[in-house]
């Protein structure tokens, strides 16, 4: 009488490990959507990091998505008939409380810009179109700061000035 075999485990767990990286594979291919969106690029100024975007529903969704991981976030917007339209292009400039430039007029690729700032008081600069609006912004421990910026309906975007938001 012969014994039965019995399949040792080690050479059934190649085969077992192949399907079950086949079948995870097809579930995220799947739940993957035909165009994913691609993270904006983390940029560095002065040892400050930061990613700016929004641009389209997917994009913007990401950049709140992102935002509570950031200690700072900065949002861009003009106001119109409507309530408000979000600016890009925005030329950001972030001073801590000495007066040194950390972000030095940095562009906004969207209305949605995040960056890495220490526990402090800032001063932050948002310049368009030649009309600059300046606010304080405190960044504690722990707690992620937002700050928008409004640009008001009527503004003549083709002449300087500034605009104090408090």
């Amino acid at each position: 009488m012969t014994a039965p075999r019995i399949s040792s485990p080690k050479r059934r767990a190649p085969a077992a490990a192949a399907v079950l990286c086949s079948a995870a594979f097809s579930f995220f291919a799947a739940m993957a959507p035909a165009s994913a969106t691609v993270n904006p690029p983390i940029r560095m100024t002065h040892g400050i990091e930061y990613m700016s975007g929004g641009i389209g529903s997917d994009e913007a969704e990401l950049m709140k998505t992102v935002a509570p991981r950031w200690p700072a976030t900065f949002e861009f917007a003009i106001k119109d008939h409507k309530g408000a339209d979000f600016a890009s292009d925005v030329r950001v400039t972030v001073r801590d409380a000495q007066g040194t430039v950390l972000l030095d007029h940095v562009a906004s690729e969207g209305p949605l810009m995040v960056a890495r700032l220490d526990p402090g008081t800032y001063e932050v600069e948002a310049r368009l179109r030649g009309n600059t609006l300046k606010q304080t912004l405190r960044v504690l421990p722990g707690a992620p700061a937002r700050m928008a910026f409004l640009w008001p309906t009527g503004t003549d975007m083709a002449s300087a000035g500034t605009h104090a938001v408090q």
